[in-house]
């Protein structure tokens, strides 16, 4: 009896599972290790800022007037924004405060707000996703209904006249909750459909059959199917909560000062960026290569965990 021979190419390594495969085709992906290393670079700057600005020798709100020209209107003294042995990223303008200790800190309090903000979208957006893409009937009417109303709300109207009457009110907290109030529709709709296409694969119908109750199937059965493209989401999500929370912060609704935070740093340095350009570009470079790193990141994981999504 003839039997045909398989190609090696066409055999899946023993104990390869889906992903570690994804795994595999990330890493041989160069914009994949950069993202990677921006990442955990900027992660590792928001953990270490109270240590690291402490090393720089100078905490985020204090000043230093030696720093400055009173007589040239507060600008640094010295070359690129008065990069010096003792302000490694120079000082600001008129306060003299230093920049690296900003800087630091201001990594701190924009991931804090855009990873927490995406916390509360990926679970509300999944949760309310499976829940109507399962159920179906008049559960997938009413949550379809909401991410309907909630996704033609003027969000970031919303958000500013928010931010602008509640004064009284711990900023990073408000900030988080309201950008997370308004982000978790798109998610939603992603998990729908993806929950629509699975609930009746034979594994799911043979679950239900065996007398495994909902709860059971959409944990057991249901997540494990859609955490590929909400994975590829989130990473995906992630930039534009970064840059919410940096144009509430430009437009003066965000952290209250002197709190730093990348955007509320772009927006004080504005009066600055002819005189003083690098108090606008070290805010701007961090606020853009982590965007850009996480961007990529979560390009390159939606080709690999989520590939008919990313072709439509």
């Amino acid at each position: 009896m003839a039997t045909t021979s398989v190609p090696a190419s066409t055999v899946a390594p023993a104990g390869s599972g889906p992903w570690q495969r994804a795994w595999e085709q990330l890493r041989r992906r160069t914009s994949v290790k950069i993202a990677l290393v921006v990442i955990a670079l900027f992660a590792l700057m928001a953990v270490a800022a109270p240590l690291l600005s402490a090393l720089g020798g100078w905490s985020p709100e204090e000043f230093d007037k030696t720093a400055v020209d009173p007589y040239l209107g507060g600008q640094p003294i010295g070359p690129l924004g008065g990069i010096s042995a003792d302000h490694w990223l120079g000082v600001e303008p008129v306060t003299g405060r230093d920049l690296f200790a900003r800087v630091v800190h201001g990594a701190q309090v924009s991931l804090l707000i855009a990873l927490t903000a995406t916390a509360i979208v990926v679970v509300a957006g999944t949760a309310a996703g499976i829940a109507a893409g399962y159920f179906g009937g008049r559960t997938d009417a009413v949550l379809s209904r909401l991410m309907d109303l909630t996704m033609s709300f003027p969000s970031l109207i919303f958000m500013i006249a928010m931010m602008s009457v509640a004064r009284d009110v711990n900023r990073i907290v408000l900030m988080t909750a309201v950008i997370g109030l308004f982000g978790w529709p798109g998610i939603a709709r992603v998990v729908r459909g993806q929950t629509l296409s699975l609930k009746h694969r034979e594994y799911v119908d043979a679950a239900r059959v065996g007398g495994s109750g909902p709860w059971r199937i959409l944990t057991r059965e249901v997540l494990p199917g859609v955490a590929g493209p909400v994975i590829a989401y989130t990473t995906l999500i992630i930039p534009g909560m970064i840059a919410t929370e940096a144009a509430l912060s430009y437009l003066g609704v965000g952290v209250r000062p002197p709190t730093p935070s990348w955007g509320q740093m772009i927006a004080e340095s504005v009066a600055f960026y002819d005189t003083d350009p690098m108090y606008f570009v070290i805010p701007s470079s961090c606020l853009f290569l982590t965007v850009l790193a996480f961007t990529l990141l979560g390009d390159a994981l939606r080709d690999v965990l989520d590939p008919r999504g990313s072709r439509t």
